[in-house]
């Protein structure tokens, strides 16, 4: 009997220790948020402890956003995504991975930062690079993501497309001066580090066109003064969405706990950590806060020239698209 009650009371105690055990999260985000992220789950696992009592980890998981978005679709066990384009959302939405409304269950479209498209030049400008056409020059090569496997490389495109649009040209003007942009990429990336990487650890290239953030990054990670920024005359607003995954959660039980993360970003501590790592946050009053950060350009939206990120996707980067048509890979 009094062996039974050990049994027992052991049960308890491990019942105990289960209802309390520190829950997990597993965000799968793009490839240039590291820092951010890192930086942000500190400040997340704090406030939930503050404010709930209890301990919580988040793991995190990067790649090319599009890369990354297959990987959820093919079962990576995320219990959130943040990525830089809707597509890869959507993508998601339409393998019933996350819901089909997920732009209503957050802020701003469920995206609670944006970030724009610059030009990283090495130390002094050798190149004197200055605006868009000066990647189209022959003495100049450009270092880019592709755009099939990520978001980046998507955006990098369409602010290249664009900004030939704003400039009163028709598509196709700007489908010429896009398809001589690319005859200057020796190599594509397959995501945002691994861009930063070949520019600045393999010395490729003489330009390299990435995310606002990335530059915040770079000076950070690779040292200040190796490399310059060049805001062009025009480019594109980039917004990064955030869902909850809901095939991950409804199994784990993780549902209240990935939306108070995804939640937390629109929080006055989540915008400010997003404005010391390049991200331009929603908040309007941060954003001005952070004015000497976020330099005035010409911002157009994927909708004035494009109609959406799903249209352009069908467009332009779906197998047989203007992408596949415009760039031919060094050596065919």
């Amino acid at each position: 009997m009094k062996k039974l009650k050990l049994i027992a009371s052991a049960l308890v105690l491990a019942a105990a220790g289960a209802a309390h055990a520190e829950t997990t999260l597993l965000n799968a985000s793009y490839d240039v948020t590291r820092e951010f992220y890192r930086d942000y789950n500190a400040a997340f696992i704090r406030h939930y402890k503050q404010s709930t009592g209890q301990d919580i980890r988040v793991d995190q998981s990067h790649a090319g956003s599009s890369t990354q978005a297959r990987a959820v679709a093919d079962g990576l066990e995320a219990d959130v995504v943040t990525m830089n384009t809707t597509t890869d959302v959507d993508f998601l939405a339409a393998k019933g991975a996350v819901a089909a409304d997920w732009q209503k269950q957050f802020p701003h479209e469920a995206a609670p930062n944006t970030s724009t498209m610059l030009f990283l030049v090495r130390k002094g400008n050798p190149k004197n690079i200055k605006d868009w056409d000066d990647l189209t020059r022959p003495d100049v090569k450009v270092v880019v993501v592709n755009p099939k496997t990520g978001g980046n490389g998507r955006m990098a495109y369409l602010a290249a497309w664009g900004q030939a649009r704003a400039k009163g040209g028709d598509d196709a003007k700007a489908a010429d001066f896009v398809a001589r942009l690319y005859k200057n990429v020796p190599a594509l990336a397959r995501g945002g580090r691994d861009a930063t990487g070949m520019f600045l650890q393999r010395n490729v290239g003489d330009v390299l066109i990435t995310f606002e953030s990335e530059v915040v990054s770079v000076e950070r990670e690779f040292g200040k003064g190796r490399v310059e920024v060049v805001y062009p005359w025009a480019s594109i607003v980039t917004e990064n969405p955030v869902a909850v995954v809901e095939r991950t959660v409804k199994k784990k039980g993780t549902a209240a706990q990935a939306k108070a993360y995804l939640d937390y970003l629109y929080s006055d501590e989540g915008q400010e950590i997003a404005a010391k790592h390049g991200l331009r946050p929603r908040n309007a009053d941060i954003l001005k806060k952070h004015a000497d950060t976020f330099k005035n350009l010409k911002l157009f939206t994927v909708k004035e020239y494009f109609g959406s990120l799903g249209e352009a996707q069908k467009v332009h980067f779906n197998d047989g698209g203007q992408f596949d048509k415009l760039y031919q890979p060094a050596g065919r």
